[in-house]
């Protein structure tokens, strides 16, 4: 393994692609997956042939060929990286589950091989745009967190108003993990702008602490100026409690100069309170030297 991870710093003769080639058939799945990766470093397309063998042949008596996935998630990454568009290795690797033996029962090894084969599809160029969304569209419902939050980046790098929809339908619907409607939240605005701002800011009055949370953040994350606003808006309605905080994070996050300024402003003329909610909010983010001045003159002037 060590020799192939060294192989990335070499001029690809006849010698490295020997070498790699040999690496893909070996019988552990570690140095089939190190192989793949030295592959997609030195970006060889001629070894892709190679790459989809080895595929296959991993999904033969799996627990013994590829536990934990670890070859054929390395093989896939690999065929992204040199943007194979071909899409039969990712829809197999998109409906594969693999159930291993762990403390007290099984778990599913091939949840981020699936999340990989879902945001692969969108760079795949021999299948239709409605078969893409239709795969993307059941991983969406997949079990594992990691496999909808990635079918619903997919979604949003396809674009369209076909795909915004699909987007718009999952928000309304929800997901048990705030982290993948975060990213339906992100993804929306990035498709419908302003109309997506608008759509997401409706959900900063959820009944879900967890909802209104995510929506707050991914307008701070989207650094809009019609974001910052409804932010401030929000944050006037809800000073007094804890989702206060939150809005005040997501405004310190855009770091756009009307939402440092608001921060700012806390500062120097806010309760106490509200100073001290404002400056952990602008310290919970990385600031420039420049906004950490205006930091340090906002609390003299405040002195």
């Amino acid at each position: 393994m060590e020799h192939l991870r060294q192989l990335r710093s070499a001029v690809p003769d006849e010698v490295v692609i020997a070498a790699l080639r040999k690496g893909l058939r070996d019988r552990a799945n570690l140095v089939v997956a190190e192989a793949a990766r030295t592959i997609a470093a030195l970006r060889l397309p001629a070894l892709i042939p190679d790459l989809l063998a080895s595929f296959g042949v991993l999904f033969d008596d799996v627990l013994k060929t590829d536990p934990k996935c670890w070859g054929k998630m390395a093989i896939v990454q690999a065929l992204t990286a040199m943007d194979y568009d071909q899409s039969p290795p990712f829809v197999r690797g998109l409906s594969h589950i693999q159930m291993e033996p762990v403390w007290g029962g099984k778990e599913d090894s091939a949840a981020q091989l699936r999340a990989h084969c879902a945001l692969a599809l969108v760079q795949c160029s021999d299948i239709r745009r409605v078969e893409i969304l239709r795969l993307l569209v059941a991983a969406m419902t997949d079990p594992e967190d990691p496999v909808r939050a990635e079918a619903v980046r997919a979604i949003a790098q396809l674009g369209g108003d076909d795909g915004a929809l699909l987007l718009r339908l999952k928000a309304g619907i929800g997901d048990a993990r705030p982290l993948v409607l975060g990213q339906v939240f992100d993804s929306l605005i990035a498709l419908e702008s302003e109309i997506g701002v608008r759509f997401v800011g409706d959900y900063l009055s959820s009944s879900s602490a967890e909802v209104r949370d995510e929506a707050a953040l991914s307008l701070g994350a989207s650094r809009r100026a019609d974001a910052v606003s409804l932010l401030t808006e929000t944050w006037h309605k809800t000073a007094s409690g804890e989702f206060g905080g939150v809005v005040l994070r997501a405004l310190s996050s855009s770091r756009h100069p009307a939402a440092i300024d608001f921060l700012l402003d806390l500062v120097r003329k806010g309760s106490g309170r509200e100073c001290a909610a404002a400056l952990a909010a602008l310290e919970s983010v990385e600031c420039s030297d420049e906004i950490r001045s205006q930091i340090e003159t906002a609390k003299r002037q405040r002195g």
